[in-house]
């Protein structure tokens, strides 16, 4: 082996592996401190996250800020992406993403359009 270069230090490799620490051992009568007495009730609850199988399509983000020219996006899964900056502008961005929430392919069926 060669000597290590001044500017370095160099650990000693250990000659055989050390055993982890291993927990103090406790005695499994009884239950835990603080163990939860009706945990059962809570998982026989439905899933919360699954809901009622509706979800978002259209999102309409508005920033008005105090003394600054408002913005807003509006964005649907179908594709719409569209931004306007100042109030009349924004107002109409506004009217728009309403009149697209009743007529997007995503929240009504084509299906159902002929049927009617």
């Amino acid at each position: 082996m060669t000597n290590p270069p001044p500017t370095k230090s160099h650990t000693p490799t250990p000659q055989r592996p050390h055993a982890a620490p291993q927990p103090a051992e406790r005695a499994a009568v009884g239950e835990p401190k603080g163990a939860a007495r009706q945990g059962v009730v809570t998982a026989l609850r439905p899933d919360p996250r699954r809901g009622d199988g509706r979800y978002p399509v259209a999102w309409l983000h508005i920033r008005a800020p105090k003394g600054a020219t408002p913005t807003a996006t509006s964005k649907c899964e179908c594709g719409r992406d569209r931004s306007a900056i100042g109030e009349r502008r924004v107002l109409a961005l506004i009217a728009d993403h309403e009149t697209h929430r009743t007529a997007c392919p995503l929240r009504t069926p084509q299906e159902g359009r002929a049927a009617a």
